[in-house]
Protein backbone atom coordinates (compact mmCIF):
# COMPACT_ATOMS: atom_id res chain seq x y z
CA UNK A 1 0.00 0.00 0.00
CA UNK A 2 2.98 2.47 -1.25
CA UNK A 3 1.93 5.63 -1.18
CA UNK A 4 4.31 9.18 -0.37
CA UNK A 5 3.87 12.58 -0.51
CA UNK A 6 6.91 14.97 -1.02
CA UNK A 7 6.42 19.13 -0.42
CA UNK A 8 8.41 21.62 -1.22
CA UNK A 9 8.32 25.13 0.77
CA UNK A 10 6.26 26.67 2.89
CA UNK A 11 2.73 27.01 4.49
CA UNK A 12 0.00 28.16 1.48
CA UNK A 13 2.79 28.58 -1.06
CA UNK A 14 3.96 24.32 -0.17
CA UNK A 15 3.48 22.06 -3.58
CA UNK A 16 3.09 18.58 -2.92
CA UNK A 17 3.85 15.44 -5.00
CA UNK A 18 2.56 12.18 -4.54
CA UNK A 19 4.85 9.17 -5.21
CA UNK A 20 3.12 6.05 -5.79
CA UNK A 21 -0.60 4.89 -4.92
CA UNK A 22 -1.11 0.98 -4.23
CA UNK A 23 -3.13 -1.27 -2.42
CA UNK A 24 -2.40 -4.02 0.28
CA UNK A 25 -4.13 -7.31 0.52
CA UNK A 26 -6.49 -8.20 4.12
CA UNK A 27 -5.08 -9.98 6.89
CA UNK A 28 -7.42 -12.37 7.51
CA UNK A 29 -9.54 -12.85 10.29
CA UNK A 30 -8.75 -9.38 10.63
CA UNK A 31 -10.80 -7.94 7.55
CA UNK A 32 -13.79 -10.40 6.97
CA UNK A 33 -15.27 -10.01 3.91
CA UNK A 34 -12.73 -7.23 2.54
CA UNK A 35 -11.61 -7.50 -0.90
CA UNK A 36 -8.81 -4.99 -0.90
CA UNK A 37 -7.02 -2.31 1.09
CA UNK A 38 -6.16 1.20 0.02
CA UNK A 39 -5.01 4.34 1.88
CA UNK A 40 -6.81 6.78 3.26
CA UNK A 41 -6.24 10.02 1.11
CA UNK A 42 -7.77 12.77 3.79
CA UNK A 43 -4.58 14.68 4.16
CA UNK A 44 -3.95 15.85 1.06
CA UNK A 45 -7.51 15.67 0.27
CA UNK A 46 -7.84 18.37 2.28
CA UNK A 47 -5.22 19.85 0.39
CA UNK A 48 -5.58 19.42 -3.00
CA UNK A 49 -4.97 22.92 -4.39
CA UNK A 50 -1.35 21.81 -3.35
CA UNK A 51 -1.26 18.80 -5.33
CA UNK A 52 1.06 18.73 -8.51
CA UNK A 53 1.05 15.64 -9.72
CA UNK A 54 1.34 11.58 -9.56
CA UNK A 55 4.00 9.80 -10.12
CA UNK A 56 4.36 6.06 -10.80
CA UNK A 57 7.39 4.28 -10.06
CA UNK A 58 6.83 0.73 -11.57
CA UNK A 59 3.31 -1.18 -12.69
CA UNK A 60 2.91 -3.49 -8.88
CA UNK A 61 -0.48 -3.57 -7.88
CA UNK A 62 1.28 -2.42 -4.01
CA UNK A 63 2.27 0.76 -6.31
CA UNK A 64 -0.55 1.49 -8.83
CA UNK A 65 -3.54 -0.72 -7.61
CA UNK A 66 -5.57 2.21 -6.00
CA UNK A 67 -4.89 4.69 -8.82
CA UNK A 68 -7.67 3.96 -10.39
CA UNK A 69 -10.14 3.92 -7.84
CA UNK A 70 -8.87 6.95 -5.62
CA UNK A 71 -7.92 9.07 -8.61
CA UNK A 72 -11.41 10.66 -8.22
CA UNK A 73 -10.27 11.97 -5.50
CA UNK A 74 -7.46 13.65 -6.43
CA UNK A 75 -8.80 16.19 -8.11
CA UNK A 76 -7.72 15.63 -11.64
CA UNK A 77 -4.06 15.35 -10.96
CA UNK A 78 -1.32 14.76 -13.88
CA UNK A 79 -0.54 11.03 -13.75
CA UNK A 80 3.37 10.29 -14.90
CA UNK A 81 4.76 6.82 -15.75
CA UNK A 82 6.52 4.75 -18.09
CA UNK A 83 5.21 3.09 -21.11
CA UNK A 84 4.72 -0.27 -19.56
CA UNK A 85 3.41 1.16 -16.49
CA UNK A 86 0.86 3.12 -18.11
CA UNK A 87 -0.30 0.33 -20.67
CA UNK A 88 -1.05 -1.40 -17.55
CA UNK A 89 -3.17 1.35 -16.40
CA UNK A 90 -4.90 1.63 -19.05
CA UNK A 91 -5.62 -1.86 -19.52
CA UNK A 92 -6.95 -1.53 -15.78
CA UNK A 93 -8.93 1.20 -16.88
CA UNK A 94 -10.42 -0.75 -20.41
CA UNK A 95 -12.66 -2.61 -17.14
CA UNK A 96 -14.05 0.71 -16.09
CA UNK A 97 -15.74 1.09 -19.93
CA UNK A 98 -13.84 3.77 -20.41
CA UNK A 99 -16.49 5.68 -17.73
CA UNK A 100 -13.18 7.10 -16.27
CA UNK A 101 -10.29 9.22 -18.28
CA UNK A 102 -7.39 9.65 -16.41
CA UNK A 103 -4.25 11.64 -17.87
CA UNK A 104 -1.63 10.10 -17.79
CA UNK A 105 1.60 11.42 -19.65
CA UNK A 106 4.12 8.63 -20.13
CA UNK A 107 7.75 9.12 -19.43
CA UNK A 108 10.39 7.59 -21.52
CA UNK A 109 13.08 4.94 -19.55
CA UNK A 110 15.78 7.71 -17.67
CA UNK A 111 13.15 10.45 -19.01
CA UNK A 112 13.44 13.85 -16.81
CA UNK A 113 10.40 15.99 -16.68
CA UNK A 114 8.57 18.78 -13.96
CA UNK A 115 5.87 18.51 -11.59
CA UNK A 116 5.13 21.61 -10.23
CA UNK A 117 8.47 22.95 -8.57
CA UNK A 118 9.90 19.30 -8.58
CA UNK A 119 12.53 18.98 -11.36
CA UNK A 120 11.97 14.57 -11.58
CA UNK A 121 14.34 12.27 -13.45
CA UNK A 122 13.43 8.35 -13.36
CA UNK A 123 16.58 5.91 -12.86
CA UNK A 124 16.25 2.72 -14.64
CA UNK A 125 16.59 0.34 -11.97
CA UNK A 126 16.12 -4.13 -11.75
CA UNK A 127 12.82 -5.54 -10.35
CA UNK A 128 10.36 -8.30 -10.86
CA UNK A 129 8.29 -6.15 -13.55
CA UNK A 130 9.39 -4.35 -16.73
CA UNK A 131 10.12 -0.67 -16.37
CA UNK A 132 11.01 -0.27 -12.55
CA UNK A 133 11.80 3.31 -11.94
CA UNK A 134 13.80 5.22 -8.74
CA UNK A 135 12.86 8.99 -8.53
CA UNK A 136 15.82 11.57 -8.53
CA UNK A 137 13.90 14.97 -7.32
CA UNK A 138 15.78 17.54 -7.01
CA UNK A 139 15.08 20.70 -5.21
CA UNK A 140 17.16 24.39 -4.24
CA UNK A 141 17.22 22.53 -0.93
CA UNK A 142 19.12 19.73 -1.99
CA UNK A 143 18.22 15.83 -4.22
CA UNK A 144 16.52 13.47 -3.03
CA UNK A 145 16.98 9.48 -4.41
CA UNK A 146 13.10 7.93 -3.89
CA UNK A 147 14.77 4.15 -5.35
CA UNK A 148 11.32 2.38 -5.34
CA UNK A 149 11.78 -1.63 -5.77
CA UNK A 150 15.03 -2.45 -6.95
CA UNK A 151 17.93 -4.89 -6.50
CA UNK A 152 21.42 -4.76 -8.63
CA UNK A 153 20.55 -7.83 -11.52
CA UNK A 154 22.79 -7.23 -14.15
CA UNK A 155 21.03 -10.11 -16.04
CA UNK A 156 17.22 -9.24 -15.21
CA UNK A 157 16.15 -11.38 -18.37
CA UNK A 158 13.39 -8.60 -19.64
CA UNK A 159 14.09 -4.90 -19.88
CA UNK A 160 17.82 -3.31 -18.39
CA UNK A 161 19.53 -3.36 -15.53
CA UNK A 162 19.99 -1.01 -13.37
CA UNK A 163 21.33 2.32 -14.36
CA UNK A 164 24.40 2.33 -12.42
CA UNK A 165 26.25 5.10 -13.66
CA UNK A 166 23.56 7.19 -13.41
CA UNK A 167 23.41 6.41 -9.65
CA UNK A 168 27.25 6.86 -9.36
CA UNK A 169 26.52 10.57 -10.83
CA UNK A 170 23.66 10.87 -8.53
CA UNK A 171 26.68 10.37 -5.68
CA UNK A 172 29.12 12.70 -7.48
CA UNK A 173 26.41 15.64 -7.22
CA UNK A 174 25.25 15.49 -4.12
CA UNK A 175 22.40 13.25 -2.40
CA UNK A 176 20.44 15.21 0.10
CA UNK A 177 18.45 11.85 1.09
CA UNK A 178 18.24 8.63 0.07
CA UNK A 179 14.28 6.90 0.45
CA UNK A 180 15.42 3.52 0.12
CA UNK A 181 13.86 -0.23 -0.12
CA UNK A 182 14.46 -2.20 3.34
CA UNK A 183 12.66 -5.45 2.21
CA UNK A 184 15.24 -7.78 2.95
CA UNK A 185 17.62 -5.97 5.29
CA UNK A 186 18.10 -8.86 7.05
CA UNK A 187 19.25 -11.52 4.39
CA UNK A 188 23.34 -11.17 3.85
CA UNK A 189 24.96 -11.34 0.15
CA UNK A 190 23.53 -10.21 -3.34
CA UNK A 191 20.03 -11.38 -4.60
CA UNK A 192 20.45 -14.18 -7.50
CA UNK A 193 19.45 -13.06 -10.56
CA UNK A 194 16.08 -13.41 -13.07
CA UNK A 195 18.23 -15.39 -15.25
CA UNK A 196 19.34 -17.96 -12.86
CA UNK A 197 15.97 -18.44 -12.19
CA UNK A 198 14.90 -19.18 -15.55
CA UNK A 199 17.68 -21.85 -15.94
CA UNK A 200 16.69 -23.90 -13.18
CA UNK A 201 13.16 -23.59 -14.27
CA UNK A 202 14.27 -24.81 -17.28
CA UNK A 203 15.73 -27.59 -15.86
CA UNK A 204 12.73 -28.65 -13.90
CA UNK A 205 9.97 -28.73 -16.53
CA UNK A 206 12.59 -30.73 -18.76
CA UNK A 207 13.15 -33.20 -16.35
CA UNK A 208 9.23 -33.92 -15.45
CA UNK A 209 7.22 -36.86 -16.83
CA UNK A 210 3.69 -35.55 -16.93
CA UNK A 211 2.02 -31.70 -17.16
CA UNK A 212 3.46 -28.95 -15.47
CA UNK A 213 2.09 -26.01 -13.98
CA UNK A 214 3.95 -22.84 -13.27
CA UNK A 215 2.02 -20.35 -10.83
CA UNK A 216 3.67 -16.81 -10.16
CA UNK A 217 2.99 -12.81 -9.76
CA UNK A 218 0.60 -12.21 -13.34
CA UNK A 219 3.21 -8.93 -13.54
CA UNK A 220 6.21 -10.96 -13.79
CA UNK A 221 6.94 -10.52 -17.47
CA UNK A 222 10.51 -12.43 -17.19
CA UNK A 223 8.96 -15.12 -15.31
CA UNK A 224 6.62 -15.58 -18.33
CA UNK A 225 9.34 -15.08 -20.99
CA UNK A 226 11.22 -17.59 -18.79
CA UNK A 227 8.38 -20.25 -18.38
CA UNK A 228 7.20 -19.58 -22.21
CA UNK A 229 11.24 -20.58 -23.25
CA UNK A 230 11.28 -23.81 -20.66
CA UNK A 231 7.93 -24.86 -22.38
CA UNK A 232 9.44 -24.43 -25.74
CA UNK A 233 12.61 -26.13 -25.14
CA UNK A 234 11.01 -28.95 -23.51
CA UNK A 235 8.91 -29.31 -27.05
CA UNK A 236 5.91 -28.55 -24.61
CA UNK A 237 2.93 -26.28 -25.29
CA UNK A 238 2.24 -23.31 -22.85
CA UNK A 239 -1.18 -22.72 -21.96
CA UNK A 240 -2.29 -19.89 -19.72
CA UNK A 241 -4.94 -19.58 -17.12
CA UNK A 242 -6.15 -16.24 -15.51
CA UNK A 243 -7.76 -13.10 -16.61
CA UNK A 244 -4.48 -11.01 -15.05
CA UNK A 245 -1.98 -13.25 -16.96
CA UNK A 246 -3.74 -12.52 -20.32
CA UNK A 247 -4.13 -8.76 -19.52
CA UNK A 248 -0.06 -8.77 -18.66
CA UNK A 249 1.12 -10.45 -21.44
CA UNK A 250 -0.99 -8.42 -24.05
CA UNK A 251 0.29 -5.44 -22.79
CA UNK A 252 4.08 -6.53 -22.64
CA UNK A 253 3.57 -7.62 -26.46
CA UNK A 254 2.33 -4.02 -26.91
CA UNK A 255 5.49 -2.56 -25.26
CA UNK A 256 7.70 -4.75 -27.14
CA UNK A 257 8.87 -7.00 -23.59
CA UNK A 258 7.22 -10.17 -25.54
CA UNK A 259 7.59 -10.83 -28.92
CA UNK A 260 4.41 -9.63 -31.31
CA UNK A 261 4.74 -13.59 -32.42
CA UNK A 262 4.09 -14.76 -28.89
CA UNK A 263 2.18 -17.89 -28.86
CA UNK A 264 0.18 -19.53 -25.94
CA UNK A 265 -2.67 -21.77 -25.78
CA UNK A 266 -6.20 -20.77 -24.10
CA UNK A 267 -7.64 -22.78 -20.40
CA UNK A 268 -10.34 -24.34 -22.79
CA UNK A 269 -7.67 -26.30 -24.57
CA UNK A 270 -5.93 -27.50 -21.62
CA UNK A 271 -7.44 -31.34 -21.64
CA UNK A 272 -6.43 -31.74 -25.24
CA UNK A 273 -2.87 -31.33 -24.69
CA UNK A 274 -1.04 -35.10 -24.07
CA UNK A 275 0.38 -34.58 -20.07
CA UNK A 276 3.86 -34.48 -21.22
CA UNK A 277 3.29 -32.18 -23.63
CA UNK A 278 1.61 -29.41 -21.01
CA UNK A 279 3.01 -26.44 -19.10
CA UNK A 280 0.45 -24.21 -17.77
CA UNK A 281 0.77 -20.96 -16.29
CA UNK A 282 -1.72 -19.91 -13.93
CA UNK A 283 -2.55 -17.21 -11.25
CA UNK A 284 -3.49 -17.99 -7.82
CA UNK A 285 0.81 -17.69 -6.23
CA UNK A 286 -1.28 -16.32 -3.17
CA UNK A 287 -3.90 -18.74 -2.59
CA UNK A 288 -6.58 -15.93 -3.91
CA UNK A 289 -9.86 -18.44 -3.72
CA UNK A 290 -10.95 -16.82 -6.96
CA UNK A 291 -8.00 -17.98 -8.86
CA UNK A 292 -7.21 -20.36 -10.79
CA UNK A 293 -4.79 -22.81 -8.65
CA UNK A 294 -7.37 -22.79 -5.86
CA UNK A 295 -9.92 -24.10 -7.76
CA UNK A 296 -8.09 -26.43 -9.47
CA UNK A 297 -6.66 -27.74 -5.95
CA UNK A 298 -9.78 -28.05 -5.16
CA UNK A 299 -11.04 -30.03 -8.22
CA UNK A 300 -13.87 -27.06 -9.38
CA UNK A 301 -11.58 -25.36 -12.38
CA UNK A 302 -14.23 -26.10 -15.25
CA UNK A 303 -11.20 -26.98 -17.71
CA UNK A 304 -8.11 -27.50 -15.61
CA UNK A 305 -7.69 -30.74 -14.05
CA UNK A 306 -4.48 -32.68 -12.74
CA UNK A 307 -3.57 -36.18 -11.78
CA UNK A 308 -1.15 -38.38 -9.48
CA UNK A 309 2.23 -37.46 -10.15
CA UNK A 310 1.62 -34.07 -12.34
CA UNK A 311 3.98 -31.50 -11.01
CA UNK A 312 3.09 -27.29 -9.88
CA UNK A 313 5.45 -25.30 -9.13
CA UNK A 314 4.74 -22.03 -7.28
CA UNK A 315 7.39 -19.32 -8.52
CA UNK A 316 6.62 -16.94 -6.47
CA UNK A 317 7.25 -15.84 -2.27
CA UNK A 318 4.39 -15.56 0.24
CA UNK A 319 3.15 -12.46 0.98
CA UNK A 320 3.18 -12.51 4.30
CA UNK A 321 -0.53 -12.94 5.50
CA UNK A 322 -1.37 -15.55 2.74
CA UNK A 323 0.12 -18.40 4.64
CA UNK A 324 -2.70 -19.61 5.65
CA UNK A 325 -4.08 -19.84 2.29
CA UNK A 326 -1.08 -21.19 0.51
CA UNK A 327 -0.21 -23.68 2.58
CA UNK A 328 -4.20 -24.93 2.30
CA UNK A 329 -3.82 -25.29 -1.28
CA UNK A 330 -0.41 -26.71 -1.36
CA UNK A 331 -1.60 -29.01 0.66
CA UNK A 332 -4.79 -30.25 -1.16
CA UNK A 333 -2.70 -30.07 -4.15
CA UNK A 334 -0.20 -33.00 -2.24
CA UNK A 335 -3.70 -35.36 -1.32
CA UNK A 336 -3.92 -35.51 -4.72
CA UNK A 337 -0.80 -36.74 -5.60
CA UNK A 338 0.92 -33.64 -6.83
CA UNK A 339 4.44 -33.02 -6.90
CA UNK A 340 4.76 -29.39 -5.38
CA UNK A 341 7.79 -27.39 -6.10
CA UNK A 342 8.53 -24.17 -3.94
CA UNK A 343 11.40 -21.88 -3.60
CA UNK A 344 12.26 -23.86 -0.62
CA UNK A 345 12.74 -26.56 -2.65
CA UNK A 346 14.84 -25.45 -5.63
CA UNK A 347 15.76 -22.01 -7.37
CA UNK A 348 12.34 -21.60 -8.53
CA UNK A 349 11.69 -17.67 -7.47
CA UNK A 350 14.24 -14.46 -6.51
CA UNK A 351 13.69 -11.95 -5.06
CA UNK A 352 12.96 -8.68 -6.52
CA UNK A 353 14.48 -6.48 -3.74
CA UNK A 354 17.90 -5.74 -2.47
CA UNK A 355 19.70 -7.91 -0.13
CA UNK A 356 22.46 -6.05 2.24
CA UNK A 357 25.61 -6.37 -0.30
CA UNK A 358 23.45 -4.37 -2.63
CA UNK A 359 22.06 -1.74 -0.26
CA UNK A 360 25.79 -1.28 1.12
CA UNK A 361 26.82 -1.00 -3.00
CA UNK A 362 24.08 1.89 -3.09
CA UNK A 363 25.16 4.20 -0.03
CA UNK A 364 28.93 3.68 -0.97
CA UNK A 365 27.51 5.06 -4.39
CA UNK A 366 25.48 7.66 -3.13
CA UNK A 367 26.27 8.97 -0.02
CA UNK A 368 23.14 10.59 1.00
CA UNK A 369 23.46 12.99 4.01
CA UNK A 370 20.48 11.39 5.01
CA UNK A 371 18.58 7.62 5.15
CA UNK A 372 14.99 7.44 5.07
CA UNK A 373 14.44 3.44 4.98
CA UNK A 374 11.35 2.40 3.65
CA UNK A 375 9.08 -0.43 2.24
CA UNK A 376 9.14 -3.19 5.01
CA UNK A 377 7.77 -4.09 8.56
CA UNK A 378 9.14 -1.69 10.91
CA UNK A 379 11.97 -4.70 11.97
CA UNK A 380 13.26 -4.07 8.55
CA UNK A 381 13.44 -0.46 9.02
CA UNK A 382 15.08 -0.92 12.27
CA UNK A 383 17.70 -2.86 10.52
CA UNK A 384 18.28 -1.19 7.34
CA UNK A 385 18.89 2.27 9.88
CA UNK A 386 21.37 -0.03 11.33
CA UNK A 387 23.04 -0.93 8.19
CA UNK A 388 23.10 2.98 6.85
CA UNK A 389 24.25 4.34 9.73
CA UNK A 390 27.38 1.51 9.85
CA UNK A 391 27.67 3.09 5.80
CA UNK A 392 28.73 6.46 7.65
CA UNK A 393 25.30 8.20 6.93
CA UNK A 394 25.06 10.57 9.98
CA UNK A 395 21.30 11.69 10.29
CA UNK A 396 19.03 8.35 9.93
CA UNK A 397 14.92 8.44 10.71
CA UNK A 398 12.79 5.15 10.57
CA UNK A 399 9.16 7.24 10.23
CA UNK A 400 5.99 5.39 10.59
CA UNK A 401 2.71 6.30 8.58
CA UNK A 402 1.90 9.84 8.76
CA UNK A 403 4.61 11.33 10.40
CA UNK A 404 5.96 14.38 8.60
CA UNK A 405 9.78 14.64 8.07
CA UNK A 406 11.42 17.53 7.42
CA UNK A 407 14.57 17.35 4.99
CA UNK A 408 15.75 20.73 4.94
CA UNK A 409 17.00 23.37 5.52
CA UNK A 410 18.74 22.40 8.74
CA UNK A 411 18.73 18.54 10.53
CA UNK A 412 16.31 16.30 9.21
CA UNK A 413 13.20 15.67 11.90
CA UNK A 414 9.81 14.13 12.52
CA UNK A 415 8.09 17.49 12.83
CA UNK A 416 4.29 16.49 12.60
CA UNK A 417 2.05 13.87 11.95
CA UNK A 418 -0.46 13.65 8.95
CA UNK A 419 -4.14 11.82 9.29
CA UNK A 420 -3.81 8.43 7.93
CA UNK A 421 -5.83 5.33 7.54
CA UNK A 422 -7.05 2.63 5.24
CA UNK A 423 -10.55 2.53 2.92
CA UNK A 424 -11.82 -1.05 2.93
CA UNK A 425 -13.32 -2.18 -0.75
CA UNK A 426 -16.10 -4.26 0.08
CA UNK A 427 -17.48 -5.73 -2.96
CA UNK A 428 -18.15 -2.94 -5.14
CA UNK A 429 -18.38 -0.29 -2.41
CA UNK A 430 -15.10 1.80 -0.30
CA UNK A 431 -16.21 1.68 2.72
CA UNK A 432 -14.06 3.03 6.07
CA UNK A 433 -11.91 0.97 8.33
CA UNK A 434 -13.13 2.58 11.51
CA UNK A 435 -16.22 1.96 12.53
CA UNK A 436 -18.08 0.66 9.20
CA UNK A 437 -19.60 -2.79 8.61
CA UNK A 438 -16.25 -4.76 8.89
CA UNK A 439 -15.71 -3.95 12.49
CA UNK A 440 -19.03 -5.33 13.14
CA UNK A 441 -18.04 -8.35 11.54
CA UNK A 442 -15.27 -9.12 13.14
CA UNK A 443 -17.60 -8.76 16.45
CA UNK A 444 -20.19 -11.18 14.60
CA UNK A 445 -17.45 -13.99 14.10
CA UNK A 446 -16.30 -13.92 17.48
CA UNK A 447 -19.31 -13.48 19.81
CA UNK A 448 -22.18 -14.64 17.49
CA UNK A 449 -25.51 -12.57 17.09
CA UNK A 450 -29.11 -13.11 19.08
CA UNK A 451 -31.78 -11.13 17.53
CA UNK A 452 -35.30 -10.44 19.01
CA UNK A 453 -38.43 -9.59 17.66
CA UNK A 454 -41.04 -8.48 20.75
CA UNK A 455 -44.93 -6.95 19.57
CA UNK A 456 -46.66 -4.51 22.36
CA UNK A 457 -50.01 -2.80 22.89
CA UNK A 458 -50.16 0.73 22.87
CA UNK A 459 -51.07 -0.14 26.16
CA UNK A 460 -48.13 -2.22 26.65
CA UNK A 461 -49.25 -5.41 27.10
CA UNK A 462 -47.52 -8.32 24.99
CA UNK A 463 -49.19 -9.25 21.72
CA UNK A 464 -47.47 -12.52 21.13
CA UNK A 465 -45.00 -14.53 22.18
CA UNK A 466 -41.12 -12.88 21.66
CA UNK A 467 -39.64 -14.50 18.34
CA UNK A 468 -36.07 -15.04 18.59
CA UNK A 469 -33.09 -16.45 16.43
CA UNK A 470 -30.11 -17.42 17.41
CA UNK A 471 -26.72 -17.51 14.98
CA UNK A 472 -23.17 -18.53 15.77
CA UNK A 473 -24.17 -18.84 19.46
CA UNK A 474 -24.15 -22.56 21.12
CA UNK A 475 -27.85 -24.19 21.18
CA UNK A 476 -27.64 -25.78 24.49
CA UNK A 477 -25.25 -24.88 27.92
CA UNK A 478 -23.19 -27.32 29.37
CA UNK A 479 -26.24 -29.31 31.10
CA UNK A 480 -27.78 -29.81 28.05
CA UNK A 481 -30.61 -26.97 27.82
CA UNK A 482 -31.50 -25.09 25.33
CA UNK A 483 -30.16 -21.51 25.05
CA UNK A 484 -33.25 -20.32 23.14
CA UNK A 485 -35.55 -21.27 26.31
CA UNK A 486 -32.82 -19.41 28.37
CA UNK A 487 -32.90 -16.57 26.16
CA UNK A 488 -36.60 -17.00 26.78
CA UNK A 489 -37.15 -16.53 30.09
CA UNK A 490 -34.60 -14.08 30.11
CA UNK A 491 -37.10 -11.91 27.88
CA UNK A 492 -39.98 -12.87 29.75
CA UNK A 493 -38.41 -11.98 33.01
CA UNK A 494 -37.67 -8.79 31.78
CA UNK A 495 -41.15 -7.58 30.31
CA UNK A 496 -42.87 -8.99 33.36
CA UNK A 497 -40.25 -6.96 35.27
CA UNK A 498 -41.43 -3.74 33.25
CA UNK A 499 -44.60 -2.03 34.52
CA UNK A 500 -47.22 -2.04 31.75
CA UNK A 501 -47.15 1.88 31.54
CA UNK A 502 -43.42 2.08 31.24
CA UNK A 503 -43.52 -0.73 28.79
CA UNK A 504 -45.24 1.69 26.17
CA UNK A 505 -41.78 2.95 26.00
CA UNK A 506 -40.50 1.12 23.17
CA UNK A 507 -36.75 2.40 23.63
CA UNK A 508 -36.81 1.57 27.48
CA UNK A 509 -38.51 -2.16 26.68
CA UNK A 510 -35.62 -2.79 24.03
CA UNK A 511 -32.56 -1.79 26.19
CA UNK A 512 -33.93 -3.69 28.94
CA UNK A 513 -34.44 -6.65 26.94
CA UNK A 514 -30.88 -5.96 25.11
CA UNK A 515 -29.07 -6.47 28.17
CA UNK A 516 -31.08 -8.75 30.20
CA UNK A 517 -30.39 -11.52 27.33
CA UNK A 518 -26.83 -10.61 26.85
CA UNK A 519 -26.75 -11.14 30.68
CA UNK A 520 -28.16 -14.10 30.94
CA UNK A 521 -25.53 -15.60 27.65
CA UNK A 522 -22.57 -14.25 29.50
CA UNK A 523 -23.70 -15.87 32.43
CA UNK A 524 -23.93 -19.21 30.74
CA UNK A 525 -21.18 -18.99 27.80
CA UNK A 526 -18.74 -16.55 29.16
CA UNK A 527 -19.18 -14.63 25.99
CA UNK A 528 -21.36 -10.98 25.34
CA UNK A 529 -23.40 -11.54 22.05
CA UNK A 530 -24.17 -8.68 19.75
CA UNK A 531 -28.32 -8.32 20.24
CA UNK A 532 -30.76 -7.23 18.37
CA UNK A 533 -33.72 -6.21 19.84
CA UNK A 534 -36.94 -4.85 17.12
CA UNK A 535 -40.26 -3.68 19.28
CA UNK A 536 -43.42 -3.04 17.47
CA UNK A 537 -45.87 -1.22 18.73
CA UNK A 538 -49.43 -1.82 17.74
CA UNK A 539 -51.29 1.51 17.21
CA UNK A 540 -54.05 0.99 15.23
CA UNK A 541 -53.23 0.73 11.37
CA UNK A 542 -49.51 2.54 12.46
CA UNK A 543 -46.98 0.58 14.14
CA UNK A 544 -43.66 2.34 15.18
CA UNK A 545 -40.48 0.38 15.78
CA UNK A 546 -37.30 0.76 17.70
CA UNK A 547 -34.03 -1.15 16.71
CA UNK A 548 -30.47 -1.38 17.87
CA UNK A 549 -27.75 -3.52 17.44
CA UNK A 550 -24.98 -3.84 20.40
Amino acid sequence: MNCYLYGLGRGGNRRWMMVDLGITFPEGEDDPGVDVILPDLKFIQANLRQLSGLVLTHGHEDHIGAVIELWPRLGNVPVYATPFTAALLRAKLADYGGRLKIPITEIPMGGRFEVGPFDCELVTMAHSIPEPSGLAIRTPHGTVFHTGDWKFDKTPLIGDPSDDAKIRKLGEEGVLALVCDSTNAFRDGRSPSEVDVASSIGRIIKGAKRRVLVTAFSSNVARIRAVADAAHAANRRLVVAGRALHRVIQVAIDTGYLPQGFRYHDQREFSYIPPHETVALITGSQGEPRAALARIAANEHPEIKLAKDDMVIFSSRTIPGNEKSVGGIQNDLARMGIQVVTDNDALVHVTGHPRRDELQQMYAWTKPQIAIPMHGEMRHLKEHARLARSAGVEQVLTPINGEIVVLAPGRAAIVDEAPVGRIFRDGRMLIPAEGGPVRERRKLAVVGVISVSIVLSRRGEVVADPQIMLDGVPTEDAEGESMGDIVLDAIDGTLDGIPPARRRDPELVREAVRRSVRAAVDQIWGKKPIVKVLVTMLEGRVTHSAADVA
